[in-house]
């Protein structure tokens, strides 16, 4: 599993707009100067994020981008979700298929699997219940889901300046 690039311009980009005096929005042809990338690159990530209410567009002579919540508000899920999608991460393809069937018929012994997974019979029931292989990958993706909320743009902001993290809470 792998972030897009625009993933990391995108968290990058809004790093900088915090670190810029508030009310100050960031033109477009500065913000890819300082990240490196082109500038109608990042505009379409920029497009992105203003779609979805992160940052929003100022016109004019003096334009650019602000955010348009606090950094404080902007979570690591919020950016990743409008840039790669809100998908889940695993989809079994075979669910209710030959490769579950032989599984299960293979563990008739419901000894070391949850009260839960088996049917009255005490055998297992392969189409009574979830895939097993996404139970897990769905926990492995719900923990990277609260860790990304946890992290907000401030707080690593705050961290890559040497803010302690009591203070910021």
């Amino acid at each position: 599993m792998q972030f897009a690039k625009s993933t990391g311009y995108a968290l990058h980009a809004l790093m900088h707009m915090a670190l810029s005096d508030r009310g100050h929005n960031i033109g477009i042809k500065e913000l890819a100067a300082k990240l490196g990338v082109s500038e109608s690159y990042l505009s379409k990530v920029m497009s992105k994020l203003r779609q979805d209410g992160i940052v929003r567009a100022v016109t004019g002579l003096n334009g650019g981008y602000e955010l348009a919540r606090r950094a404080d508000q902007i979570t690591f899920l919020d950016v990743i979700q409008v840039i790669e999608g809100r998908q889940q991460l695993y989809e079994c393809a075979n669910l209710n298929e030959e490769q579950h069937r032989l599984f299960f018929e293979a563990s008739q012994d419901c000894g070391s699997v949850g009260e839960n997974e088996c049917s009255e019979e005490g055998k297992h029931d392969p189409f009574g219940k979830d895939c097993l292989v996404k139970k897990v990958m769905d926990g492995a993706e719900q923990r990277m889901n609260d860790y990304l909320r946890e992290h907000t743009i401030q707080s690593v902001v705050d961290a890559a300046c040497g803010v302690p993290r009591q203070a910021v809470e």
